[in-house]
């Protein structure tokens, strides 16, 4: 069976060499320090606490050793980790914990009172601070030696993660992502970029989402490589760490380049370590590229998604301009087609949706049956983006069928707005459209139908939003119409929204 417990593998192999290290407090952990705290905690949580195999500990906090430690707790015991997103209110918390049914709770100071007085939070068995953690991984990492006691076996099957995606329904979904995908999108990404335990890198996103573990820190972790992990990003501090840390790979979106392209520091920082960029999120603009590539930056884009891989295409750097716009070619163990309404492949140059399959993709969403039935169809994963395949066998992304947009690298979902708004006493009807946004890509405009009888204005539409969605979510711009429009199937007509949010 191939073992899941990487950190146990390289502290055989090669004990001194750091792992991952903080930013932020100097704080690093050898290979053999990453599995010592491994077996730490897990012995804590398996033994003290009494969880099991496929109980879940949810972590609200920012990223940190205790973090990736954590990671390895969950391939040595079995256990699920349940990465909380921070910027969402109390209220979008408490759904998130409600619905993932932790044993353990682990909560940083700054963040507590997010969660401290929701229902969720206080019917959970056991809570334990991140200091408290803290001071136990120093504890562990003087004690002496001690090899943990397994008593269950993981398979590729069995969960790692559950990562939660904004929904196209009033709540977002948990994706669950198991040892299997980790193992194979680790091979998937290695294959295409060449990764070695020679590579270096600094990991910026946040750990709730499943570019933080999945882009470049897990195959970092299966190949025995270093990471840098910063709590959030910084240009100017991001392109001081990739010359004074001799990196070799970034990962990144491209309004993250965009400012580091921008920040005074860009002509004379020294990028000669750097094999190349990873872009993913969105289409980064030719201009931008051929900045970084007189830079001596080669500019690989890509595409993924929480559900699959996330590593799904990559596009080699030689291609970046003469594919501007593509997002490449499926990786090696990722099998993809493009195919029409009926399900039936469309040909070369024709629009059609993205299905996926192979051993990277998804076994479904947490406790949600129905949700996972109409994504997954014999097998193959829908992911609801509009595509066309060039004759060269490049993928282009043309449109999304589930109308998300991005908001400075954040997936938006109009639905879960919309259920809010309609939520609102003065509110009869409202729609959600992604509209362009030189800061962030894309941001919200609300259309709103008020009920008769009613006054709104903008302000009171945003006030409302504030406490009750993550900011990223709140719509940057209201306009009141007496009705929306409707296609001849009665649904509302997004199109039309687009014409009407250009006037």
């Amino acid at each position: 069976m191939i073992t899941n417990d990487w950190s146990r593998k390289w502290a055989g192999y090669n004990p001194d060499k750091v792992a991952v290290a903080e930013f932020e407090t100097g704080r690093q952990l050898t290979y053999a320090q990453l599995n010592k705290l491994g077996n730490g905690f897990s012995s804590y949580f398996t033994q003290e606490l009494e969880l099991k195999k496929g109980d879940r500990i949810a972590i609200l906090a920012e990223n940190c050793l205790e973090y990736i430690a954590l990671l390895g707790v969950a391939q040595k015991t079995g256990i699920i980790l349940v990465p909380l997103n921070y910027r969402l209110t109390s209220r979008e918390i408490d759904f998130l914990i409600s619905d993932s049914d932790p044993v353990l709770i682990i909560t940083e100071y700054k963040f507590q009172d997010k969660v401290f007085e929701t229902a969720a939070f206080k019917a959970v068995r056991h809570h334990i601070s991140l200091i408290d953690l803290q001071s136990k991984t120093a504890d562990l990492l003087i004690s002496e030696d001690s090899d943990l006691i397994r008593t269950e076996t993981i398979t590729h099957s069995d969960a790692a993660l559950i990562i939660y995606t904004s929904g196209t329904t009033a709540f977002p979904k948990g994706s669950v992502y198991t040892h299997g995908m980790m193992f194979w999108n680790s091979i998937n990404t290695q294959l295409r970029l060449d990764i070695t335990s020679a590579d270096r890198s600094v990991n910026v996103a946040p750990p709730f989402h499943t570019g933080n573990w999945n882009v470049l820190l897990t195959p970092f972790l299966h190949h025995g490589a270093y990471t840098l992990i910063m709590k959030s990003f910084d240009a100017d501090k991001v392109l001081e760490v990739l010359e004074k840390d001799d990196l070799t790979i970034f990962w990144a979106v491209p309004t993250m380049l965009k400012m580091m392209a921008d920040s005074p520091h860009f002509a004379n920082v020294n990028l000669s370590k750097i094999r190349y960029f990873i872009v993913g999120g969105e289409a980064m603009p030719v201009p931008l590229i051929e900045k970084w590539h007189a830079k001596g930056v080669p500019i690989r884009q890509g595409y993924g998604l929480t559900e699959v891989g996330p590593n799904v295409t990559s596009l080699n750097h030689q291609d970046a301009i003469r594919k501007a716009g593509s997002i490449g070619k499926p990786n090696f163990y990722c099998s993809a087609r493009l195919v029409d309404e009926h399900g039936k492949d469309v040909e070369p140059n024709q629009l059609g949706e993205l299905v996926l399959s192979g051993p990277n993709v998804t076994p479904g969403y947490w406790k949600n049956p129905e949700a996972t039935a109409s994504t997954i169809i014999d097998g193959w994963f829908h992911t609801g983006d509009i595509m066309r395949r060039d004759e060269e066998g490049f993928l282009f992304v043309v449109d999304r069928i589930k109308n998300m947009y991005i908001s400075g690298a954040e997936n938006v979902y109009p639905a879960e707005i919309e259920y809010l708004l309609r939520s609102h006493p003065a509110i009869d009807a409202a729609a959600i459209i992604g509209v362009p946004d030189e800061k962030w890509g894309e941001s919200g405009m609300a259309f709103i139908v008020i009920k008769p009888g009613n006054q709104l204005k903008e302000g009171d539409v945003i006030s409302f939003c504030e406490d009750k969605l993550a900011k990223f979510k709140i719509p940057r711009h209201i306009r009141f119409v007496s009705e929306l429009p409707k296609n001849d199937a009665g649904k509302i007509d997004r199109k039309k929204l687009k014409e009407i949010s250009n006037q």
